[in-house]
């Protein structure tokens, strides 16, 4: 097997956005300072010491851009101004001046397959078939059934409601739009020239301002198959279906994809990291992060949060898994990325996901802190650039199941109850599947505002306001401030904030093993443990980790020799205790991870 040194020769190959920290900040539900119940650009400044002292270096906002908050700001009608709920422009550049005092970075989101409807852009392209910006938008005009009832151009389902068109009729000019996530989100057209120097000047915006780079929004959707054909019915009960084959990762895709990187990125130093749903192909990914591919830098591959989607189906769907299932995609993605010389980004939350305490642990207040430890293991000893997403630090959890779906603000969401409550009216069992479907997976998990006290509303915002979203019930006792002032609950014990703030420093000082080392998984066949050895040339560790709530003796190393169990999740006084050696037996409690030190061959 390859050795660090094979891998990664001299230092060209180390880059600070390998080694960043990046945390994701979703700005309506982080603080707000003006006690409007709405999150603001001050209130991230505000917590910059507090990210500093984490361990972050960098911090991702998603779009503060002004917008209509048709989908959170994902619907951009200005992309050089910002939203007055957010804050004004020169809010974000002491927030850059801040971050630059504390050697931090800001990356910006970066939504540029699709604008809002109330953009000038489609204002200006919806006017008139004959305006000069009508090509800057996706048009096309209707067909008709055997009954002369009018159909969209093509069958495609909307992304953030299934059950809908992805299709939208303009009754003033009697065409079509192409709006893959809502209605009021209609796609631009990258074939147009004038469309991809727009896009290129919102760039150059943003990163003379100070920006350090961009999280690109879908950036795989912007080239779409122009013959604009129907997509296979691979979904029976649905009359408009997937039709991600014909939009994600297009014939000019990465023609444009380059073309961004020579004409604007490669001026500056910066942080890229596509957003890239529905790609498994690890040519086309290679294509995008190869240290030669002068396209990006690293993608959000999604295997890992679609474990629990049935394949081929929509993402609201639940589908069993297990640790091996985890190993699998772990494994594919660590190894194709040191094999072919690229970059790994390694998240389990974000701001369209669920809580991972919640989804792949056992969130109960038994178990919530050991899984959420056992997650925070498992990220900062595998290779890639880590993002964290806020409140992920504290194991903030999903949405009780007690809440109304009225307590649920997503559309995405609000279009999932309305398809159930359309397709079965009557059937209480079928409602109480959609409820438990969104328990598990709407984004609305993840938008709860962050719990930064006990107080009313967790802090978030003064007692007297009321936040835009409810806060989630356990904010009591699953709260920074408590977490902050009691770091070790007891003995050899470390809340979870405490734990991810070590583990992020023993990441930075071990960062030759576990962002550059090498890596090897162990025993695949488990279905309850994941173990992998990280190394470099001068020193090496083993990751230990039970995903199940069941104790489990593990016998899986084979011919490592441990020298020392030097961390884990449970009760760190008793590692002493544990067996080291060559190949001894690893004994784990529910939700248990260790971490050991491992004596190298001579």
């Amino acid at each position: 097997m390859a050795t660090k040194k094979d891998l990664y020769v001299g230092t060209d190959k180390h880059r600070w956005w390998k080694e960043a920290v990046v945390y994701q900040i979703y700005p309506a539900s982080f603080l707000d300072t003006n006690g409007d119940g709405w999150g603001d650009i001050p209130g991230i400044t505000q917590k910059l010491d507090y990210l500093q002292d984490l361990g972050v270096d960098v911090i991702w906002v998603s779009p503060i851009y002004k917008s209509p908050q048709a989908d959170m700001g994902y619907d951009i009608a200005n992309y050089e101004d910002i939203d007055p709920s957010y804050g004004t422009l020169a809010d974000v550049d002491n927030l850059i001046a801040e971050l630059k005092k504390r050697n931090m970075k800001l990356v910006m989101d970066l939504v540029v397959n699709h604008t809002s409807e109330e953009h000038a852009w489609f204002l200006d392209s919806r006017s008139s078939k004959t305006s000069s910006k009508r090509d800057w938008y996706i048009w096309k005009p209707a067909k008709y059934d055997a009954d002369g009832n009018r159909q969209p151009p093509n069958n495609w389902a909307q992304i953030l409601g299934e059950a809908n068109s992805a299709w939208t009729w303009d009754e003033e000019t009697q065409e079509y739009y192409l709006s893959l996530f809502t209605p009021e989100q209609p796609d631009l057209n990258w074939q147009s020239n004038s469309v991809r120097a727009a896009v290129h000047d919102v760039l150059r915006f943003w990163l003379d301002r100070g920006c350090s780079g961009f999280r690109m929004d879908v950036i795989n959707l912007i080239s779409k198959v122009q013959t604009f054909v129907d997509a296979e019915v691979v979904v029976k009960d649905n009359k408009y279906q997937p039709g991600d084959k014909y939009y994600a990762n297009g014939p000019r895709l990465h023609e444009w994809l380059k073309e961004l990187n020579r004409d604007v990125l490669s001026k500056y130093d910066t942080l890229t990291v596509g957003e890239m749903p529905f790609v498994r192909d690890e040519d086309e990914i290679m294509r995008v992060v190869g240290a030669e591919s002068s396209e990006l830098n690293m993608i959000f591959s999604f295997d890992l949060v679609d474990i629990d989607n049935v394949p081929g189906d929509f993402k609201f769907t639940l589908h069993p898994w297990d640790a091996t299932d985890l190993k699998r995609i772990v494994n594919r993605l660590q190894r194709l990325m040191l094999e072919r010389d690229g970059w790994n980004s390694l998240f389990v939350e974000n701001h369209d996901q669920p809580r991972s305490v919640s989804r792949y642990t056992d969130d109960s207040d038994e178990y919530r802190e050991y899984g959420a430890k056992l997650l925070a293991l498992m990220q900062t000893t595998l290779a890639g650039t880590l993002y964290v997403y806020q409140g992920e630090e504290l194991g903030m959890r999903n949405v009780p199941e007690s809440w109304d779906e009225s307590e649920y603000k997503d559309v995405e969401s609000i279009n999932f109850f309305k398809k159930y409550h359309t397709l079965y009216p009557n059937s209480e069992e079928k409602q109480a599947l959609a409820r438990r479907i969104m328990n598990k997976k709407a984004r609305d998990n993840a938008r709860t505002p962050v719990q930064w006290t006990s107080a009313p509303h967790a802090g978030f915002t003064s007692s007297d306001s009321k936040p835009w979203m409810r806060v989630n019930d356990d904010y009591i006792a699953v709260n920074a401030q408590q977490q902050l002032s009691h770091p070790n609950p007891s003995p050899g014990t470390f809340s979870v904030h405490a734990f991810w703030r070590r583990a992020l420093a023993n990441r930075k000082r071990h960062a030759d093993v576990f962002v550059y080392g090498d890596f090897e998984m162990l025993d695949m066949s488990h279905k309850s443990v994941v173990a992998f050895r990280r190394w470099s040339e001068d020193e090496e560790f083993v990751t230990v980790l039970n995903f199940s709530r069941e104790e489990v003796i593990w016998g899986g190393l084979g011919s490592l020799e441990v020298k020392t169990w030097v961390g884990g999740n449970y009760d760190e006084d008793g590692l002493k205790e544990r067996k080291v050696g060559r190949g001894v037996d690893v004994e784990l409690r529910a939700w248990e991870g260790v971490l050991g030190s491992v004596a190298r061959e001579v």
